[in-house]
């Protein structure tokens, strides 16, 4: 009898190769559009009252803000600062919350550190504004962008 005729009838199992073992350890990674849902739900929920803030009560109106470039970095960096507070906390944002996502460390499957987070937005304002690099996870087969290959980490589906 035949090698293949005793793997089909499950007389023999055949050897897991490690690329089979480590996929099977590792995160499967959410799918991309209620991620970029989340992400609208964020802008609108926390940027959109940080920069009415800025705009109205701290400067004297549109035109100062666009003026400034200052009021714009800053208004990203408040922006970034409580995304990074609710990803070390929570491991979700209100958006992630919204469409039952959830950021985990890859290694201890559990949320990610202060380090890692502040490294991840980062690497998320750098791939924001390179559109190319946005588009990533549309040609990957585990659907993660650069934030999630380069920080160790993934944005997964909560259960």
């Amino acid at each position: 009898m035949s090698r293949w005729r005793d793997i089909k009838q499950g007389n023999i199992k055949e050897k897991k190769t490690l690329k089979e073992e480590l996929d099977k350890n590792s995160l499967k990674s959410a799918p991309v559009v209620p991620r970029i849902k989340a992400f609208i739900v964020d802008m609108f929920m926390i940027m959109m009252p940080i920069m009415y803030v800025t705009t109205y009560l701290i400067m004297d109106g549109k035109e100062d803000f666009q003026g400034s470039s200052d009021a714009r970095w800053l208004t990203a960096l408040a922006f970034g600062l409580i995304i990074i507070l609710f990803w070390i906390v929570k491991a979700q944002t209100p958006g992630y919350k919204a469409y039952s996502l959830k950021l985990l460390d890859n290694k201890t499957k559990n949320k990610i550190s202060l380090s890692k987070a502040v490294f991840r937005y980062l690497i998320f304002l750098i791939s924001a504004t390179t559109i190319v690099l946005a588009f990533i996870p549309f040609f990957r087969k585990d659907r993660k962008t650069l934030q999630d290959i380069l920080s160790s980490s993934t944005v997964i589906e909560e259960k």
